[in-house]
């Protein structure tokens, strides 16, 4: 059984305040983009095993503690399913804020239960998937979400982004999450900010976002990496409508 995992991107991240259990309550869109894709394989075996190849990877490598085998051993604990053999290229860069592990482990959820007969419901992989990971649950739906709490709380979303070309750019410029919530000050703890909530903005005209349709983890990444910054700068100067920092990054989107 073959899929192709893909990524997501933020429309608009809003870091509202920090929790006691040290996760921070967030506000985004989350919108899927099928313009890059992972490439995931899962047949039985007599033993798990997963390998990664892929270009970040050179000739390949061994799964390890992968999501994905994180998914499978939950699986395997929960319904008491067999040994499989996985099999991941990555096409999806790691460190971009496109959320590609999330992905492949949301979708190795969703294949293992179709592989094996498990029948799982929407609902209930998506309460599995966010015990792997904060956004895994928005790829068991895999279309427009507005997320909230640690990311895992998604309500379905409208929204129609057809009509532009989306191009996305990854600087190759590894950002690790904990780096990027570093430099955050969570709203909570700005009381005089003129920053709106993400949904409020989204009721804006597109032509409206540029000044109001904010990623929180742009201001310390674009300090700590100014050729981040300089990328979504070329997107406006190249006609962009809006454009952003997807997740904390290091990836930029732009619509066009």
């Amino acid at each position: 059984m073959i899929t192709f995992p893909n990524p997501k991107l933020n429309l608009g991240l809003a870091v509202l305040h920090k929790r006691e259990d040290g996760y921070h309550d967030l506000e985004s869109l989350f919108i899927p983009w099928h313009g890059l894709h992972d490439v995931l394989e899962i047949v039985p075996a007599a033993a798990p095993g997963m390998h990664l190849y892929g270009l970040e990877l050179g000739a390949g490598g061994d799964g390890g503690d992968n999501l994905c085998m994180r998914a499978w051993q939950l699986l395997h604990e929960c319904y008491g399913i067999p040994p499989v053999a996985i099999h991941l290229w990555k096409g999806i860069p790691a460190g971009a804020g496109l959320g590609g592990g999330s992905a492949d482990a949301a979708f190795t959820l969703r294949m293992l239960s179709d592989l094996f007969g498990l029948g799982l419901r929407d609902d209930l992989l998506a309460s599995l998937a966010a015990r792997l990971g904060s956004d895994c649950a928005f790829f068991i739906y895999n279309r427009p979400m507005m997320a909230s709490g640690r990311g895992e709380i998604l309500v379905p979303y409208e929204i129609d982004v057809t009509k532009f070309r989306i191009e996305v750019t990854n600087p190759g410029i590894h950002v690790a999450t904990r780096e990027a919530y570093a430099g955050i000050i969570p709203r909570d703890r700005q009381p005089n900010s003129s920053l709106i909530p993400v949904r409020e903005a989204l009721e804006k005209p597109v032509s409206a976002w540029k000044d109001c349709l904010v990623n929180d983890f742009e201001p310390s990444v674009f300090a700590a990496h100014p050729e981040i910054a300089a990328i979504k700068a070329d997107f406006y100067a190249r006609g962009a409508r809006y454009a952003s920092l997807s997740g904390s990054g290091s990836a930029i989107f732009g619509l066009f």
